[in-house]
């Protein structure tokens, strides 16, 4: 062959990945994604802003943020946009932290999701009750709803890409979750808060997020709920599976071919999807426990706990071969995937670690303790070569 039919030849194959990162390798197929805590935009040294969240490690993890900005080009802020810390009191919002992680991703070029506007959990006390302690009327939840909404979305308009609008609100088998949301307003609140967030800024893209949604049963019924409206016209972007997996779920790569089934499950609506908040846990699996109800706890036990010193060569290498697993079924379907998202930069700063058992040492993320990236994110890069 001519050297010149040869350069030709080139100019029509894929090129190799030349970056050094996921964000690099993976730029042309989704955006690469990760949560952010607030010590990492921001040192607390006098621990004044602490909230429940996870990864309190250090008040100052300011030093992960250019490890953030190297290997990630999509954030979203892992509590300080959720209703209990935003909007804690009605008609007060304090949108401190939330400027600061905001105003910080957007000085390092990155894309923003606002997580999140509506959820069961983590939403402040006042939101459904009046004076007397009763549960609102649904006149009123709607005007509450709208108002958070539109207030939180204009306080944002222009400088946050997308939004998590409604978030878990619907049970493993797939029916709606009797949140008091649902109580009080049955299933319409979900499409209100969209007509409300699409209204507050038509340029925002809007997505529907939930957990276990490798469950058939789950992701069909999130689906067989979602087609008629989006058939009406809802404004919805995207709808997005967290997975939070454990991998003893995994046996036969079970977990993978779930995953593969509700990626075509949710493709088949019209809509792509993502994956919102990825880590696995290594840990064993207590009372065959799935899912990420925070509300879930179980107590310590050493026997839980296998991994204080350090996890196993043998687990290693069954980790390493289930991410790469995994990205080579992300990769074949890579059309119906508009983002990669991780949960937690490092292991260290891993919500895994205290869930659903406090006090234990896991390696549910990409990073190792030090923030650096473990080799297998390498394998993940040369898949594309």
């Amino acid at each position: 062959m001519k050297l010149t039919n040869y350069i030709c030849l080139l100019a029509f194959l894929p090129l190799p990945c030349i970056g050094q990162t996921l964000k690099d390798a993976y730029r042309d197929y989704w955006y690469t994604g990760i949560s952010v805590n607030q010590w990492q935009v921001k040192a607390d040294l006098t621990g004044t802003n602490v909230h429940n969240v996870t990864g309190q490690v250090s008040n100052d993890q300011t030093s992960d943020w250019p490890v953030i900005v190297d290997n990630f080009n999509f954030v979203v802020a892992e509590n300080c946009m959720k209703c209990e810390v935003i909007h804690p009191e009605e008609g007060i919002y304090d949108f401190t932290l939330a400027d600061q992680f905001v105003d910080k991703a957007r000085a390092a070029g990155m894309r923003i999701l606002g997580h999140c506007l509506i959820w069961h959990s983590q939403c402040a006390p006042w939101f459904h009750y009046d004076e007397q302690g009763n549960l609102v009327s649904p006149e009123v939840l709607k005007k509450r709803m709208r108002e958070h909404i539109f207030t939180i979305v204009n306080h944002f308009r222009g400088r946050i890409d997308a939004w998590d609008v409604v978030n878990e609100a619907f049970e493993d088998d797939g029916t709606p979750r009797k949140s008091l949301f649902y109580q009080i307003l049955g299933s319409d609140y979900i499409p209100l808060a969209f007509q409300y967030a699409h209204e507050a800024d038509p340029t925002a893209e809007l997505y529907y997020n939930d957990f276990s949604m490798n469950k058939a049963t789950k992701v069909e019924g999130v689906a067989n709920f979602f087609r008629p409206l989006i058939k009406q016209g809802l404004p919805i972007t995207a709808i997005g599976m967290q997975g939070h997996m454990i991998l003893e779920d995994n046996t036969d790569n079970r977990l993978i071919k779930q995953y593969e089934h509700s990626i075509e499950t949710i493709a088949s609506l019209g809509i792509p999807t993502f994956f919102s908040e990825l880590d696995i846990s290594v840990l064993p699996n207590p009372y065959g426990f799935s899912g990420a109800n925070v509300s879930d706890q179980f107590a310590y036990r050493p026997e839980m706990d296998p991994y204080i010193k350090g996890l196993s060569k043998e687990k290693t290498l069954e980790l390493e071969q289930f991410w790469v697993d995994f990205y080579r079924m992300l990769i074949s379907h890579h059309e119906d995937i508009i983002r990669v998202n991780f949960w937690c930069l490092n292991d260290a700063n891993s919500w895994r670690n205290d869930f659903p058992i406090n006090g234990r040492t896991d390696y549910a993320t990409l990073f190792d303790r030090q923030s650096k990236p473990k080799p297998f994110v390498k394998k993940l890069i040369e898949l594309l070569k």
